[in-house]
């Protein structure tokens, strides 16, 4: 049995996990994220996986972006101030004494259910994250496609709605902006509604509420006219929701399937296949840890 361990930064707690070569999770442990201090956290992580006593083939880490993927770099994420600019694979590499590779969350959460999830048995998985914000992975052959500098499937800020609604530093009529758990929940504020998550404008718009009706409307509109275009370009043969939008909200994932296949050609109508997620929030965590198995060659 081979070992690898996967890392999961968040803005509040990270965690770190065993997973041996049939993607099964041994064990697990969760701290709390030192966002000023990047080596208090990376110490912790060394501790982590000192208890776990295991020789492992290496660890996938996954943080907030924005990354730079080809050099293994933490930029600038909002969250985390005191991680700005860090070479994070190579100082957990000098901690840990094993290879560290750095990811992109969405892409890590695409390749674990690419190999171990609702994509295992097909070649070209899309994936799309519909929670807080909108993220997006894909993998061909069960092997994350990054592009020529590794910002590939940085989808969040896909204008789809000329001057629609605005939401932090995206531009106007942005997929994040219309279609995520945070912009649902915005704009129904907006409008004087008392709501806590986008369940809650899911439910007024049942109740018959005029105006939780038109911010679904828009919200199922624009991200199946988004997965259409997707189809369009990339031709997957399986696209996996996920996030507590996508996965929460009661048919969800039903209404984007039926609105997606009246955006494509009538002779692609039948190739439009999209499914849940099957890993839940341990998606990074394993996707991490495959990553730093194909990357030690195993």
């Amino acid at each position: 049995m081979k070992y690898a361990v996967g890392v999961d930064v968040g803005g509040t707690n990270t965690r770190v996990a065993l997973i041996d070569d049939t993607f099964q999770i041994v064990k697990k442990e969760q701290f709390l994220t030192d966002r000023e201090d990047v080596w208090d956290t990376i110490f912790k992580i060394k501790d982590a996986a000192d208890r776990f006593q295991v020789q492992t083939q290496g660890v996938g880490i996954s943080c907030p972006g924005p990354l730079d993927l080809m050099s293994g770099t933490v930029l600038t994420p909002p969250n985390l101030p005191g991680w700005h600019n860090i070479a994070i694979e190579r100082e957990l590499s000098k901690a840990l004494g094993v290879p560290v590779f750095l990811e992109n969350d969405a892409n890590l959460a695409c390749l674990a259910e690419a190999a171990a999830g609702a994509g295992r048995d097909v070649r070209f998985v899309q994936f799309l994250t519909i929670s807080t914000g909108v993220g997006a992975g894909f993998c061909m052959d069960k092997k994350i496609y990054h592009g020529s500098r590794g910002y590939a499937q940085e989808v969040a800020n896909s204008i789809l709605w000329k001057n629609g609604p605005s939401q932090g530093n995206l531009k106007e009529g942005s997929v994040e902006a219309v279609s995520s758990g945070t912009a649902i929940v915005k704009r129904a504020e907006e409008a004087g509604l008392s709501v806590k998550h986008a369940g809650d404008v899911y439910q007024l718009a049942l109740g018959g509420n005029l105006k939780a009706q038109e911010i679904m409307e828009d919200a199922y509109e624009y991200l199946s006219n988004f997965i259409g275009i997707l189809y369009g370009v990339l031709d997957p043969d399986l696209f996996v929701l996920g996030g507590s939008v996508a996965l929460k909200i009661p048919g969800f994932i039903k209404e984007i399937q039926n609105r997606t296949e009246q955006k494509v050609y009538p002779a692609l109508k039948e190739n439009i296949c999209i499914v849940p997620a099957q890993l839940g929030e341990d998606c990074g965590l394993i996707g991490a840890a495959y990553l730093a198995m194909q990357k030690s060659g195993l």
